[in-house]
């Protein structure tokens, strides 16, 4: 009896798994023989917190390639398992996994939500043939959704829209879809009604197919449509038609003629009209108790362009000086991009590539069209998460792996030998916030840019270099929790701790006034002495340092004018006021004298510092501070806000610009009163504004902010 109750549960647990769509996992060295045609690539995109990552767990629990969804917060995710993710619980980094379902592989690309690593949503956007967008079902438009939305409708990525977060009591579906409306009128096409009961989404109903389905453990089961839902059903069916009569002209004259599409036609339409952005299906769920999401899968492999339908993908033929199509054909020559670079502790340098032409084996020779090298693929994996799986070979419209390539980093193109084609590079966001970095131990200064300049090779996003004025090393990205990441992620992989502050400013001193000053250097301790001396008059003028001699009768000896002049020189590396270097000043030596035996050059560069110290203190020194251009970027709701931001920090407004529903700000603003702006700008305009600045010049600042910042520097 024991046996036999065993035997049924096993039944029961592989019908569920065939329930759930798998039709194949893909050991380690198999090769999964598929085409172009059977491939959607799906970048799952949407704000932090929104549960992207969850809903890729329960994609691929449906798919069978796991037994049980992890979670985020417990850090056993299959897209979150890098330390650092696990560590934040929240994603970071850039991760692919693929599940097969209903005979066609989906690469799922999990994207982090966060606007600090913006890079990585660049580099998964560039990669996938469409896109999920994942928002909560709090009944408004959540923050950031906007600018995924019109970035990818910018770059031609078709989208779903996946309301999720229907599992709980205050979910708001209609106050959702309403808020996306006012947005997005005319784009909008729900695709299926939620049915709830209790205050939890229980089932959902498909407009085109006009079928209901009630959610249960093995899987969506089909049921009667709900007596209150068939109007609405009516009223959402009616409108599909529409959309897809609006998307295709022989169906437009059909739905003119009879004002009915057949359900084959009507999904023929609203496909059409997902492929050219046109149409933004919405559909709802869970991601974390797993429903919807099946149907989420169908729709995926209904509605999302297949690799072979992708737009043109322009690049450049190197060999005949012409920008070309690249086709997507299996048979075509061999033609893929590096969209990523990872290190993996056991398979060493990874180069995540999209195939854009023609097929990939093992062993094949390939030409790197960017750095000119020729490499030869060793091995070729298929990923799920951190577990590269051995494949033989990767098809026309796939993403993949391969490792250990010497000359080929991110956005080089790899093509057939023979030919030499070069695609368009991910463009990569400027840093926008810069920080200091200084090691916790002396002498590891070197180690810390070592380490960050290996980092670059995984992250195009960041830059590292030293500040020439200040000294300082500088670390520049995307945001505070970026440069955070990079600084914990140096740690982990070189040991070196290092602290991250504001960097110093690069102040400037000047002088208002002309002041006359004396310098006498007199020292007599047996032997020869040390005897120098020097009248200086210090003004301002034009240039950053000028030095005039007016001197006459021979007063001070040629060689010992020249020793004044270097002496003043470098005493400008430090002002009197806060030590910060001086511009702006002529120093004109007109008198002095020497000894035939005590004078030296030494004796007079030191009767210069003191004539400079006395001289600058009289010449009435201010600090200057350097100003910047600031251009934002912003939406008119925001643009009031960021104005008056603008002028709390000092700004003078010169220009704004509107273009359609954007409004660029010109201001100038000193560089002091915006070291944080992106985190700023950011809270202001709800993760849609963009700025970008550049130097102009230096002005006095005032005198009580003058004050507290020499007060800070003694």
């Amino acid at each position: 009896m024991f046996l036999l109750l065993k035997c049924f549960e096993l039944y029961i647990i592989m019908f569920i798994i065939t329930a759930r769509g798998q039709t194949s996992r893909g050991g380690t060295g198999d090769t999964i023989m598929i085409t172009s045609k059977e491939i959607r690539n799906i970048a799952v995109i949407g704000h932090s917190g929104e549960g992207k990552t969850t809903l890729c767990e329960a994609m691929l629990f449906n798919g069978g390639v796991i037994d049980r969804m992890g979670k985020v917060e417990d850090g056993t995710t299959v897209m979150d398992f890098d330390e650092l993710e696990k560590a934040k619980k929240t994603s970071v980094y850039t991760s692919v996994a693929y599940l097969m379902w209903r005979g066609v592989k989906i690469n799922l690309i999990d994207l982090p939500g966060f606007y600090d690593f913006e890079g990585e949503r660049h580099e998964g956007l560039a990669a996938c043939g469409g896109a999920i967008l994942v928002i909560g079902a709090n009944g408004v438009l959540p923050i950031g959704a906007e600018s995924v939305v019109e970035y990818c409708l910018k770059l031609g990525k078709p989208l779903i829209i996946f309301i999720n977060g229907m599992d709980k009591q205050n979910a708001d579906y209609a106050g959702t879809l309403r808020a996306l409306r006012e947005k997005y009128a005319g784009r909008l096409a729900p695709i299926q009604l939620p049915i709830i009961s209790g205050g939890k989404m229980t089932g959902y109903v498909n407009a085109i197919q006009e079928k209901a389905y009630k959610f249960s453990t093995q899987g969506p089961q089909e049921t009667e449509i709900p007596a209150e839902l068939k109007a609405q059903m009516d009223e959402m069916q009616a409108s599909l038609m529409e959309t897809a009569a609006e998307n295709d002209e022989i169906l437009l004259d059909k739905y003119f003629e009879t004002g009915k599409l057949t359900k084959d036609e009507a999904v023929h339409g609203v496909r059409k009209g997902i492929a050219t952005g046109n149409v933004i299906p919405v559909m709802a769920g869970s991601a974390l108790q797993n429903r919807g999401v099946i149907n989420l899968l169908d729709e995926i492999v209904r509605y999302m362009p297949t690799a072979n339908e992708r737009r043109n993908t322009l690049a450049t033929d190197l060999l005949a000086d012409e920008l070309i199509n690249v086709e997507c054909e299996e048979d075509g020559a061999f033609a893929a991009q590096v969209f990523k670079t990872v290190y993996d502790a056991y398979s060493g340098k990874l180069n995540y590539i999209k195939i854009f032409r023609g097929g990939l084996k093992t062993g094949q020779v390939v030409y790197n069209a960017n750095s000119g090298a020729v490499e030869r693929i060793g091995q070729i994996f298929a990923l799920r998460g951190k577990k590269c799986e051995l494949v033989n070979e990767l098809s026309a419209g796939d993403i993949g792996a391969v490792n250990k390539l010497t000359s080929t980093d991110t956005n080089h193109t790899l093509c057939a030998t023979g030919t030499s084609i070069v695609f368009d590079p991910i463009r990569f966001p400027h840093p926008t916030i810069s920080l200091a970095v200084k090691a916790v131990n002396k002498g590891d200064e070197d180690k810390i840019f070592a380490g960050f300049n290996k980092m670059r090779e995984e992250d195009y996003a960041f830059t590292v270099g030293k500040n020439a004025e200040t000294g300082e090393m500088i670390l520049s990205g995307q945001g505070e929790v970026h440069l955070e990441m990079l600084a914990k992620k140096l740690k982990q992989r070189t040991g070196v701790d290092v602290i991250l502050s504001e960097p110093r400013i690069p102040y400037r001193e000047t002088i208002r006034a002309t002041a006359v000053a004396e310098g006498k250097h007199k020292k007599q301790s047996g032997g020869h002495g040390q005897y120098g001396h020097c009248k200086v008059r210090f003004e301002p003028c034009e240039a950053e340092f000028e030095f005039g001699d007016e001197v006459v009768g021979g007063a001070v000896p040629r060689q010992y004018i020249l020793a004044v002049e270097k002496g003043l020189k470098e005493c400008t590396v430090k002002g009197v006021l806060a030590g910060y270097p001086v511009t702006g000043v002529r120093a004109v030596l007109f008198d002095g004298s020497y000894h035939d035996v005590d004078s030296s050059e030494m004796a007079f560069k030191a009767a210069a510092a003191l004539a400079y110290k006395e001289g600058m203190k009289n010449a009435k020194p201010v600090l200057l501070e350097p100003v910047v251009k600031l251009k934002a970027l912003v939406a008119g709701e925001y643009l009031g806000a960021v104005m008056g931001d603008i002028s709390k920090r000092r700004g003078r407004i010169s220009d704004s610009a509107q273009d359609g529903a954007l409004t660029t700000v010109t201001a100038e603003v000193p560089l002091a009163e915006i070291t944080k702006y992106a985190t700023d700008l950011r809270g202001m305009t709800r993760g849609q504004g963009r700025f970008s600045t550049e130097f102009l010049r230096y002005e006095e600042v005032p005198p009580q902010i003058a004050e507290k910042i020499i007060s800070e520097n003694k």
